[in-house]
């Protein structure tokens, strides 16, 4: 794993040998994964995200010229755009797809009527590409600090995570919701955030000393998932069409009790009202996930976590082989709490609780039976609750 120091290192580095002096400002934001509350952001559900301990730096400069001038170190890539271009809105699948989420971020504060300077900076990144640990979201957030404190212009970090939002959204194209930003931008040191995602209010909850979050990433990447994405958000939306007819007021899934759902789930075709069910019980299962923390009963906690990834995988269709077989490696190892796939699903991630007093022997037990199992190699990575995005160092 890269230590942030050696990132931030990295990443001033490169900026000293690309353009000639020390970067006069500095910031980070981190990537995040979500302990539980699956697919219901787009349904207003509670989700439990936490930022984790892998980042993107970013080591800059504000330029009289209008004009972005961009290194992404790992991929050893640059760009230089006119400004203008950018915040014109130049068609996106003009640019690489890595320049499209910074890019995407100056159009969508100057469209907000937030001045954008012209911008020099070389990035470096320790989140997975690809793997639902946010990546984009990270790129987003630390390029909207950066061009913030160029400016000077007040905004809250709800304010910029929704800006984030539109630039994924409106710019780059992808229908997210808003939890990745939220999470980057207001991650708590040893701390997960109860989102809720209508309302758009949180609260911090405290992850117990004695367990630490493990990630293991299946190697897997999501060539299908963008369209088994979109068609689960279409038969979410079906769902809702019908139940909307029998159920008063009703606006999305959260809205509907399992009360509500024993009474009426009948008139559902059988997909339509398994993915329904799932949604339903997820959204409890977030909140109950947020008390279990609370009170530090670590097996309920795990629990929870199990029943999620059983209602992912059997009402939701959301897992694979390589998904399984690490959820199932990582249950049958000394300490582990629960486990269950994370993120969109179709590949990425696993997330599991573990002693903090077994992590190494965790990780290392759990890597070797992956890769007994599938041939593939897995990048284990234990964290804890990080401190979301900041500015580090702030330009003259």
């Amino acid at each position: 794993m890269i230590g942030e120091v050696d990132l931030t290192a990295s990443s001033e580095r490169r900026f000293a040998d690309r353009f000639g002096h020390a970067a006069p400002g500095l910031a980070r934001a981190p990537g995040r994964v979500n302990l539980i509350g699956e697919h219901v952001d787009y349904n207003d559900g509670w989700v439990l995200p936490a930022a984790i301990e892998r980042s993107v730096v970013l080591a800059f400069e504000t330029t009289a010229e209008p004009v972005m001038d961009l290194t992404a170190a790992d991929l050893g890539l640059s760009v230089r755009l006119p400004l203008g271009e950018v915040t014109g809105r130049v068609p996106p699948k003009k640019l690489p797809s890595w320049v499209r989420y910074p890019a995407g971020v100056a159009w969508a504060l100057a469209q907000a009527g937030h001045e954008v300077h012209g911008l020099q900076g070389v990035y470096a990144s320790s989140i997975p590409i690809g793997a639902g640990l946010s990546s984009s979201a990270a790129v987003e957030a630390v390029f909207a600090l950066a061009w913030q404190s160029a400016g000077g212009w007040p905004a809250s970090p709800m304010d910029l995570a929704r800006l984030c939002q539109q630039a994924e959204n409106d710019f780059v194209g992808v229908r997210c919701g808003l939890m990745d930003q939220f999470a980057s931008l207001h991650g708590a040191r040893g701390q997960a955030l109860l989102f809720d995602c209508r309302l758009l209010t949180w609260e911090a909850v405290p992850i117990p000393p004695e367990v630490v979050i493990v990630v293991a990433d299946s190697g897997v990447r999501r060539h299908l998932g963008a369209s088994a994405y979109n068609q689960r958000r279409s038969e979410c939306e079906q769902a809702i069409h019908v139940l909307q007819q029998r159920i008063p007021g009703m606006r999305a899934l959260r809205d509907v009790t399992a009360e509500m759902f024993a009474e009426h789930a009948g008139v559902l075709p059988d997909v339509i009202r398994r993915r329904a069910q799932h949604v339903i019980d997820e959204c409890l299962r977030a909140r109950l996930m947020a008390d279990a923390l609370c009170a530090a009963d670590l097996p309920r906690a795990g629990e929870l976590l199990n029943a999620s990834h059983a209602s992912l995988r059997s009402l939701y269709e959301v897992s694979g082989p390589e998904l399984e077989a690490l959820v199932e490696a990582a249950r049958r190892q000394p300490g582990c709490f629960g486990a269950r796939l994370t993120g969109a699903g179709f590949g990425g991630c696993t997330v599991q609780l573990v002693e903090a007093s077994r992590a190494e022997e965790f990780t290392q037990s759990l890597a070797d039976e992956y890769q007994r199992a599938t041939g593939r190699r897995a990048e284990v990575m234990v964290t804890a609750a990080a401190q979301g995005a900041q500015v580090l160092r702030h330009p003259a």
